[in-house]
């Protein structure tokens, strides 16, 4: 059988995938020995996007100004549902403090993202990058992955996967930034 073009790229999407979650036993890419958290050596300008969310659309300028932790997420990652109640948790405790948080769906089916969050709870805002154009520009390596943005759109830390060992490391930072101590 022939497949369509963009049919061959979520084929080959969808192999490569595969063949990540089976070397690396879990959704979290890290290799052996290395620190699953990144500084940004020096603060990188995050990429812009305007994506669809649940709320119409989001764009990075929605959130000039503001703390901003962007989390790229699936619905099939196993990780990626343990780190929404505390996503949830970050927001309640520092919204008030200008956090902000945004967690960018990968799947290309969007009716896997509403059953997904159909079971998890979110309180932070949706969108939705079934292409992975916004991922790409973001680098994404693992699931999840996540970005925390300064208030100048500058990208300060950086982090692949979530445990719960990841929590106190992931807050540290949020502190860290949003009390000025980079």
């Amino acid at each position: 059988m022939r497949l369509h073009r963009s049919n061959q790229k979520s084929a080959f999407r969808h192999i490569v995938i595969t063949f990540i979650l089976v070397v690396s036993g879990s959704c979290t890419l890290v290799a052996s020995g290395m620190a699953t958290a990144e500084e940004a050596s020096s603060s990188s300008v995050a990429p812009d996007f305007s994506l669809p969310s649940i709320a119409g659309h989001k764009s990075l300028s929605d959130y000039r100004g503001q703390f901003l932790y962007v989390d790229f997420w699936a619905s099939w990652c196993g990780p990626c549902r343990q780190s929404f109640p505390w996503m949830n948790e970050m927001l309640a405790k520092y919204d008030a403090d200008g956090l902000k948080i945004i967690a960018i769906n990968l799947d290309e089916n969007h009716s896997d993202a509403d059953q997904f969050l159909k079971y998890v709870q979110a309180d932070v805002d949706i969108a939705f990058d079934k292409e992975g154009l916004i991922a790409e520009a973001f680098n994404v390596r693992g699931m999840p992955s996540s970005y925390l943005i300064n208030p100048d759109g500058e990208i300060v830390f950086s982090h692949i996967g979530f445990r719960e060992r990841d929590a106190v490391l992931l807050e540290t930072e949020i502190v860290k930034v949003i009390g000025g101590g980079e």
